[in-house]
């Protein structure tokens, strides 16, 4: 079923939500000083999750899963009540990376697990302060709640050697959401190899955004993938990054576009290029 309602909401809506509504706003920004940024200066009322710990089971060997595999079922749901969502939540997400980066992986983990109420700022954080948005430092107080009730991960992913079929599949399509310069293997500054899955297209998250970095229209982002995908059927689309984070940026802009969620290749790079799979690197 194709969402209604767009996932990614503007600095002014979100707001007028902080305003009138209840909602659990949550900071996803990410990187080495992602915490003690969020402590010194937040949007008020925002709770940190944390994409290495809480997003993402870390293992020391990324050769099965890759940098940041999804983290079980019962992880998350714990992720979940730790942070005060239940079921019936609004939950609003904005990381410091206009929502290309944990924001969207957040929004693509709570959807996987069938939680209805959940966007992605527009922008991020930049966006509201620019509308005055109050912000605060230190620790937000959490809401006690009991465990989030998850069964499954409901949204659609794809393993290593699915990948490997769609490789040779003419009616299967791979999008690679890295820059073009990693595509192509001339640079690779988080992965021990360098190119793309044969048969990828290179289609970088960063070109769903506009000048300002925010989000394409949604009719300006279904013609741009509707020409991509063409009559590929939904089950044979596939989105991948480096290494499963990114690649949400894109299935977030698809989504707002009103188009059918593709399937994730979590492992991403990250997996492919350890598992001795046949790379392309191009002149």
């Amino acid at each position: 079923m194709k969402q209604q309602l767009s996932p990614i909401l503007t600095a002014t809506e979100l707001l007028t939500l902080h305003q009138t509504s209840s909602i659990i706003l949550i900071d996803a920004s990410s990187g080495k000083n992602a915490y003690d940024n969020y402590l010194e200066s937040h949007l008020q009322d925002a709770l940190f999750v944390d994409l290495n710990t809480q997003l993402a089971n870390i293992k020391d060997d990324v050769v099965v899963g890759g940098r940041h595999p999804l983290p079980t079922l019962e992880q998350f749901s714990k992720v979940l009540s730790d942070l005060g969502i239940t079921p019936e939540s609004h939950v609003v997400v904005y990381d410091d990376k206009n929502g290309a980066n944990a924001a969207a992986r957040f929004w693509w983990m709570l959807k996987a697990v069938g939680h209805e109420k959940v966007h992605v700022l527009n922008g991020g954080k930049s966006t509201a302060e620019a509308v005055g948005f109050p912000l605060a430092k230190g620790i937000e107080k959490v809401e006690k709640v009991g465990l989030y009730p998850v069964t499954n991960w409901q949204l659609p992913q794809v393993s290593i050697d699915e990948v490997e079929k769609a490789t040779t599949n003419p009616n299967a399509i791979i999008i690679d959401v890295r820059e073009s310069s990693r595509y192509k293997g001339h640079v690779e500054p988080l992965d021990l190899i360098a190119g793309h899955i044969p048969n990828a297209v290179n289609m970088p998250f960063s070109t769903n955004l506009d000048e300002n970095g925010l989000f394409l229209s949604p009719s300006e982002l279904k013609e741009k993938y509707e020409t991509v995908f063409r009559d590929i059927p939904v089950e044979n689309r596939i989105v991948h990054c480096g290494s499963g984070v990114t690649a949400c940026h894109t299935l977030l802009a698809i989504a707002s576009a009103g188009l059918d969620i593709p399937k994730l290749y979590v492992g991403s790079w990250s997996e492919w290029s350890r598992n001795g799979k046949e790379i392309v690197i191009e002149e």
